[in-house]
């Protein structure tokens, strides 16, 4: 039985004309993910399904978990085929959720297997998955849905080896991988003792001593250019939101000293130290050209018995409820007025506040009298994580589409911790066609192919690869260069 048939999502002529003539063929310039580099240095080639599908997938554990499957098939420690078997008998029960869609789509693109994916069929597919992964490295997999290129997300403590043996091996001939820098950690200061110890990493890493304030960000600065000269040009921070506090340097050096002692601050101070932190990074950002990626809304760690049990990352975070307009205004506004403001994406997780974010997009774009002015360089990010699937993607498309230029738009990105993730940009794309489909057949968009095939083409790829303005290779490379 065939499911995910050519023309899946696309509900009109039209929607079929764009995604078929301007839409599928494109490269995937995926700027954002959470690949492991390790995994991308050895090519590694999975063993089976467990492993590059249920390995580290949240979204099925949320899944699972609420269909009643015991955590020892999600997290612990069940045999492969056992976890695999689990999650195929809880497939048929995700209907109208993602993941129904995902899971089909994957296992046609990848292994060219059209049958549900249930209980009674999940011998025959892990087996026939199984024979072809041997075959399948990670080298195959990024040519066969021609990845132009990866940013991982990476520590300003990393020492970056695998980047520097891809790049010095040239492992993936027609695909560029580089670092994207995320400094969670050393605004993060609520828990003194780890702030403490990763400060120590942070010394170690730059070879200067973090004992004062300067020191520490002398030291940001000299990973900061380690990660530009291993070709870095994005920085990507992960907040609940920009808290409405000022922080002076002198202050900052305080609360410095008081945390270097170990000692523990209050979560106003806290709130400072982040913003003044947020603010001289930006500056870092700005000075060398890069894009600035802000995650706000995440709600993290929901669930404390569980995570003591088994650890962050494992599903139990959800979309917060924080207040993001006056944080976020009194954030961009200051380093404006600095001359301190990067090329931005900001990534909402509350749907209520799509309006929120596409409207102070628009408050931030051009630049001075006189100066250059590059399109689009505010951006609102994709739909994310618990966005990122059918009816979120149109929200986003929309609210950027009445309040903003949707034609200037980046794209679609994969956020993913799995190689199998890649079909995530052949979603977007198609409903991004089947919108734009729709609003020609109601005549609200011309009939015009090269002028809404034109918008389709750049949103796939061509915003992006001039935004981030990162070198391609093989196949992709048309002269574009890393700048700075």
């Amino acid at each position: 039985m065939t499911f995910i048939d050519d023309d899946f999502l696309l509900s009109s002529e039209a929607a079929r004309k764009l995604y078929h003539n301007h839409a599928a063929d494109q490269p995937i310039y995926d700027y954002h993910c959470h690949l492991p580099p390790q995994d991308l240095v050895e090519n590694r080639c999975f063993a089976n399904l467990t492993e590059i599908w249920l390995d580290g997938d949240h979204y099925k554990w949320r899944a699972m978990r609420a269909n009643g499957v015991d955590e020892a098939y999600i997290t612990g420690e069940a045999d492969p085929y056992d976890k695999f078997l689990a999650w195929a008998r809880s497939v048929p029960f995700t209907l109208r959720n993602p993941l129904y869609h995902w899971t089909h789509l994957e296992l046609k693109r990848y292994f060219g297997i059209d049958s549900l994916l249930n209980g009674d069929t999940a011998k025959d597919i892990w087996d026939e998955t199984e024979r072809q992964l041997k075959e399948m490295p990670v080298s195959t997999i990024l040519d066969r849905f021609n990845v132009a290129l990866i940013c991982t997300t990476d520590d300003p403590a990393d020492d970056l080896a695998p980047h520097k043996t891809i790049g010095a091996q040239d492992l993936f001939p027609d695909t560029a991988v580089y670092p994207a820098f995320r400094p969670d950690h050393v605004y993060k200061s609520t828990e003194p003792v780890a702030w403490f110890t990763y400060i120590d990493q942070i010394q170690q890493a730059s070879g200067t001593t973090c004992d004062s304030l300067e020191g520490l960000l002398e030291a940001l600065k000299l990973r900061h250019q380690f990660f530009h000269d291993a070709g870095g040009r994005l920085s990507d921070h992960g907040l609940t939101h920009l808290p409405v506090v000022d922080c002076s340097v002198a202050d900052a050096s305080k609360l410095f000293d008081q945390l270097r002692r170990g000692q523990s601050i209050d979560q106003n101070s806290a709130d400072r130290f982040l913003v003044f932190m947020m603010l001289h990074l930006a500056g870092l950002d700005a000075e060398r050209g890069w894009v600035r990626q802000l995650h706000l809304g995440a709600m993290r760690h929901n669930n404390p018995r569980a995570i003591e049990r088994i650890g962050p990352d494992s599903g139990y975070d959800s979309i917060g409820d924080y207040p993001q307009a006056e944080g976020l205004s009194r954030y961009m506004g200051t380093l404006a007025e600095r001359g301190h403001l990067p090329k931005t994406i900001l990534y909402n997780l509350n749907p209520s506040d799509n309006y929120l974010f596409a409207a102070m997009i628009g408050n931030f774009q051009g630049g001075r009298a006189g100066q250059a002015c590059e399109p689009g360089r505010i951006q609102l990010g994709s739909g994310w994580w618990f966005l990122d699937q059918e009816e979120a993607m149109r929200w986003q498309l929309n609210a950027l589409s009445n309040l903003g230029l949707l034609s200037r738009f980046v794209g679609m990105l994969t956020d993913s911790r799995s190689f199998m993730s890649y079909p995530r940009h052949e979603y977007f794309r198609r409903i991004l066609c089947d919108l734009l489909g729709a609003d020609i057949k109601t005549g609200r968009l011309p009939d015009d192919d090269n002028l809404v095939g034109g918008l389709v083409e750049d949103i796939c790829f061509n915003n992006a690869k001039r935004y981030f303005g990162m070198r391609l290779k093989g196949k992709h490379e048309d002269g574009t260069l890393l700048k700075g």
